[in-house]
């Protein structure tokens, strides 16, 4: 099972990361909660629900593939608990505005979000709770540099219930950002936005990334 520390990191690195959620999925929550008030709330809950639900499922199928990583060479998680380092210190640049070098690694996934984009647009203004759903689940898929930074460091702990539990946690801590965004709290995503934040966020990324190269290499150093 996921230990506590991990699974508070996982909402922490959703938490860090909320102004990159606000760029990457903030207008499209918006759009999917742009509807009366009395549905605006369900609206709301059913996008975001969606969306964690997509998360969840791709920290599971990571976990596998990190488990079988393991089961094949030592060398071979090494190299993707560098990765996951790596990742977060390229996210929290991005984050602080300090270098955008992760827009690159998003493009990976822009074949797999060709095909799933066209079904998420029909989704879009459609009253109905299955609509709004399926828009969220299928919105969870957007190539996105901290996902992916998330997913690399849930995979490079090769157990798939736990990645399934720490990208359920990371949904959990973008929540606050996205829900405002669906229900256009001007206020918490000018806060979130502010540079400030952007850069103690950023800061703080850098630190786990930087700690989790130093925790793959220093014991082979030191042996």
């Amino acid at each position: 099972m996921t230990e506590p520390l991990s699974f508070i990191t996982a909402i922490l690195l959703g938490l860090f990361g909320a102004s990159h959620c606000l760029v990457m999925c903030g207008g499209i929550a918006a759009a999917a909660g742009n509807t009366d008030r009395e549905h605006r709330i369900r609206a709301a809950i059913l996008f975001n629900a969606g969306r964690i639900t997509s998360y969840t499922l791709a920290g599971a199928l990571v976990g596998a593939l990190g488990l079988w990583l393991q089961s094949q060479h030592q060398w071979l998680m090494l190299g993707l608990r560098t990765i996951a380092g790596a990742m977060l210190i390229l996210m929290g640049l991005y984050v602080a505005k300090w270098a955008s070098w992760l827009t690159q690694v998003e493009r990976l996934g822009q074949g797999l979000w060709g095909l799933i984009r066209p079904l998420a647009q029909k989704q879009l203004g459609r009253p109905t709770m299955r609509s709004q759903l399926l828009l969220g689940a299928l919105w969870g898929w957007l190539p996105c540099g901290l996902i992916y930074s998330t997913l690399s460091w849930v995979a490079a702990n090769g157990q798939p219930l736990d990645g399934a539990l720490a990208m359920f946690a990371f949904g959990l801590g973008t929540l606050p950002a996205i829900f405002s965004a669906s229900l256009a709290a001007a206020t918490l995503m000018q806060m979130l936005n502010r540079a400030i934040v952007r850069k103690i966020s950023g800061a703080l990324l850098m630190l786990y990334g930087l700690w989790t190269l130093v925790s793959v290499w220093l014991p082979i150093a030191n042996s």
